[in-house]
């Protein structure tokens, strides 16, 4: 193998197994949105504004349903789910696939345990998670404080991470804001 194309693998294996920055920074304003969404397999009009009434959101976008990384995220989601709950947050996860495909996913995969929404690519490009020349979102997870403020960001191909980040973050927001919604 020539020098030129062992650099370029090297450099190509760099950059995907190193998370990317999340394309809202901490401090962004998330975009307010409606959308479908599936809980338990029974759909419901999602919307982050009432659901940050509530307390903060663990907004969490993924590839497609049904897939491995997608189908190991969603199993740590809905096995912190009770904990994400103990601290006032809602987690919800988002994905470009049709709303039957997501009333599937969330009995099987979110194990009933958190809902799941249909994004259309201009809900995915409000949040700057598109996947590169694919009409996919990225897995990109943020943390939104009722204010509808970004206070966690992170996008990595790899499951590995999202669920303990966002949870420090909400535990941290709650700790601060003990009194909040």
């Amino acid at each position: 193998m020539n020098t030129r194309l062992a650099a370029a693998l090297t450099a190509a294996f760099v950059l995907l197994a190193t998370p990317a920055i999340a394309a809202l920074p901490v401090g962004a304003s998330a975009p307010d949105f409606t959308t479908k969404a599936s809980l338990a397999g029974k759909q419901f009009h999602f919307s982050l504004k009432q659901a940050l009434r509530k307390g903060p959101v663990a907004l969490y976008f993924y590839p497609a349903a049904f897939t491995k990384g997608c189908t190991i995220e969603a199993h740590d989601f809905a096995e912190a789910t009770d904990d994400f709950t103990k601290l006032g947050a809602t987690v919800i996860g988002v994905s470009a696939d049709d709303i039957a495909t997501l009333d599937k996913f969330s009995v099987s995969d979110c194990r009933n345990k958190f809902a799941v929404a249909s994004a259309d690519l201009k809900l995915i490009n409000s949040f700057d998670v598109a996947f590169p020349n694919r009409p996919l979102s990225n897995r990109t997870t943020y943390v939104i404080a009722p204010d509808h403020k970004v206070i966690y960001a992170y996008t990595a191909l790899d499951p590995a991470g999202h669920v303990a980040g966002a949870l420090k973050a909400v535990g941290d927001w709650r700790a601060a804001h003990p009194k909040a919604p």
